[in-house]
Parts: C-alpha cells; sequence; structure tokens
C-alpha cells in the first residue's frame, strides 16, 4: 500500500468502511446488479428489497452506491430524480418506527454492579482468576460506559496509553477521531471519580488487574485469565452485556444494547437538573437531534398528572 492509499484508508472510519464494502456485496453479488451501475438499476433494486429492509438500511445502501461511484470516478446515479422519487415512494407506503435500545437505569446500575463485587470477591477467594480478571473489566466498561455516555464502537476503541488518570479527581479519554470530529482534531471526554459507582476506580482496577501499560483497554480474557491482544470487537458487547444483565438478574435483558447505557445516562442527567445544552456538552453531540433521538421525554399523559387533576378541589368549611 502506497502513502497516498494509506491516506485515503485513513479518512474513512473502519465501521463505515466496512458498512458500505457489505453494501456493495449486496448489491452487486447476492441481488446481482452491475458496477458502475444506471439509475433505473438502482430504482429496480429499491423496488425489490423495500419490503425486506427498513428505511435506514435503504439509506445506508444508497450512500454506498454513492461513494463507490464517486470512488470510481462515474457520475452517482442515486441523485437521479428516479431514485429519489422511488425513495420517497418507499418511505410513504413503508413507513417504519425507528427501534431504540431500552434505558438501563440507575437503580439497575446499581443491582449490576453490586452483582459483579459479590463475583469478583468470591473469585478472588477460590483462585478463578479468568472469572476475576473477566468480572473487573466488564465492570469497567458498564461504569464508563454508562457516566460518559459513551457508543460501544467508542468503549472498545480506548486505548491505554490515551487515557490520563487522577486519583481522586477524574480521567480524561482521547480519540484521535469521532464520528462528530469533521476536522479530525481529536476529542477529549473526562470522566469524573465518584464517592459510588465510580468509573475511574473501576478502571484502575481493571489497568491494575490486567497489567494492561498500552494498547486496547478491553480485550477477551479466557477462563485462565489470558488477556488477549486486541480489542474487543463492538459486535461483542450486546451479548456481553445481555449475558451479565441476565446474571445479575436484570429483568428482559434481551431489550437491552451498548446504546441502552448511553440512552440510561441521558436520561438520568435531564431528570436530575441536566439543561439540553449541557448534556450535549458532556457527551459530545454535536446537533439537537441527535441529542433527542436518547432521551425519553416527559408523557402529559403520566399516572401522576392525570391523578393530580382528578384530585377533587378543597372545600372550606363554614363555621356559623
Amino acid at each position: 500500500m502506497t502513502k497516498l492509499d494509506q491516506y485515503l484508508h485513513a479518512a474513512t472510519r473502519d465501521n463505515t468502511r466496512r458498512s458500505y464494502q457489505s453494501a456493495i456485496r449486496h448489491f452487486e453479488i447476492e441481488w446481482g446488479g452491475f458496477l458502475p451501475a444506471t439509475a433505473d438499476g438502482v430504482a429496480r433494486y429499491l423496488v425489490d428489497q423495500a419490503e425486506l429492509y427498513s428505511i435506514n438500511t435503504l439509506r445506508q445502501r444508497l450512500a454506498a452506491l454513492a461513494q463507490w461511484h464517486i470512488d470510481q470516478g462515474f457520475p452517482d446515479p442515486t441523485k437521479a430524480p428516479v431514485v429519489r422519487k422511488v425513495f420517497r415512494g418507499i418511505q410513504t407506503l413503508h413507513p417504519s418506527q425507528e427501534k431504540r435500545a431500552k434505558p438501563f437505569q440507575i437503580e439497575q446500575l446499581k443491582q449490576v454492579v453490586a452483582w459483579l463485587d459479590q463475583s469478583i470477591e468470591y473469585a478472588r477467594n477460590t483462585t478463578r482468576k479468568g472469572d476475576e480478571l473477566r468480572h473487573t473489566r466488564n465492570k469497567a466498561i458498564l461504569l464508563l460506559g454508562f457516566w460518559r455516555g459513551f457508543r460501544g464502537d467508542e468503549l472498545t476503541r480506548l486505548q491505554v496509553e490515551h487515557i490520563e488518570v487522577v486519583p481522586s479527581e477524574g480521567m480524561t479519554c482521547f480519540f484521535p477521531q469521532t464520528k462528530g470530529d469533521r476536522q479530525l482534531k481529536g476529542t477529549r471526554f473526562k470522566a469524573p471519580a465518584l464517592s459510588q459507582l465510580c468509573p475511574v476506580t473501576a478502571y484502575i482496577d481493571w489497568i491494575k488487574a490486567s497489567g494492561l501499560t498500552n494498547g486496547a483497554v478491553f480485550r477477551s480474557v479466557n477462563q485462565w485469565g489470558h488477556i488477549g491482544q486486541n480489542r474487543l470487537h463492538e459486535d461483542s458487547l450486546i451479548p456481553l452485556l445481555r449475558s451479565l444483565f441476565t446474571q445479575a438478574k436484570i429483568d428482559s435483558p434481551m431489550l437491552y444494547s451498548a446504546h441502552s447505557l448511553r440512552r440510561g445516562f441521558a436520561n438520568w442527567a435531564t431528570s436530575n437538573g441536566w439543561d439540553l445544552k449541557m448534556l450535549m456538552e458532556y457527551v459530545g453531540w454535536k446537533n439537537i437531534n441527535s441529542a433527542m433521538r436518547y432521551l425519553d421525554s416527559v408523557d402529559p399523559f403520566s399516572q401522576h398528572r392525570i391523578e393530580s387533576m382528578l384530585m377533587p378541589p378543597v372545600q372550606l368549611i363554614t363555621q356559623i
């Protein structure tokens, strides 16, 4: 790979690159499309896939096709009027409600951390090194993911050398590249040291137990306590968290994903007086639409509001 190729490769996030490659394979191999594609070909592809995939998936497929044509120097067929019109028609005839991960609440966080602390102590007393390391790692993942509102890919991309810790004060996590960092300047996120459920203490405990000095923070741990060389894949976080929630007796664990931690923190913050601007700055959202996707707005028809409205008026008793 030449220097030019290296720089071009680095300009696109790995997740985006993989999803685009998958979309191109689907169009060309599974569906049998031809590249470069015509506007009519792309329109027919949308029609064939309209009842099989969500609007967001079709939008991502169009973005991948557009990028392929731009990279190869061909006109972009996805911008043709016929493609745009077909896509609007699909949106009209196949509306879909966005699926959102169930927010992970603070009481559930306390419950899982209590289970992890007991499990760490038991593993230590029974010399189960693999279990002790795995539970210690999972505690750090859970608390950092919640209190920092990290995405799954951000948790898995954390690097030891990019984290600075000041005991009893907090820690700073640096990412050379983030989703909203269009200028590629890098982004720093600070996590506070807390008197309970502390993400900083959990991170320090994991680093001490694992002996890691550089590279990925969160890695696989086998039953003998051997730690993997590579970072956890973000796709492994969902089964990891669901398994953890199941063991800790959390109701309906299959309703949660890595985004549940981010949504849970956002809702905890707003219910405790954080305004939207403060929350956006802390989490790193660049626009209000991104933030609102994670917040559960107050329900004006909730039970306590209705009951308060139905309270009978106080009658004054006049003494004669």
